[in-house]
């Protein structure tokens, strides 16, 4: 799983905090990516911030539904 984030985004900061406690409790592996300064990932994130990504697919925008996670984790 990945976050991709922005410096001085709280939404950010929450869908974070989340992951965080989840991947706590779960296990999965997690990366964080702060964007800022990198034209590139600027150009692909910045309007949908925070993004996460499960194997390499966009799984959440904005939030993160933390029941809709927990299940998608749990999927074979």
């Amino acid at each position: 799983m990945t976050l991709y984030r922005g410096r001085g985004c709280s939404l950010c900061e929450r869908a974070r905090a989340q992951v965080e406690e989840l991947q706590r409790e779960l296990g999965f592996p997690y990366a964080e990516v702060d964007i800022t300064d990198d034209p590139e990932l600027e150009a692909r994130y910045r309007e949908w911030l925070p993004v996460v990504e499960i194997d390499g697919e966009r799984a959440f925008v904005y939030y993160v539904d933390e029941a809709a996670l927990r299940r998608r984790l749990a999927a074979p």
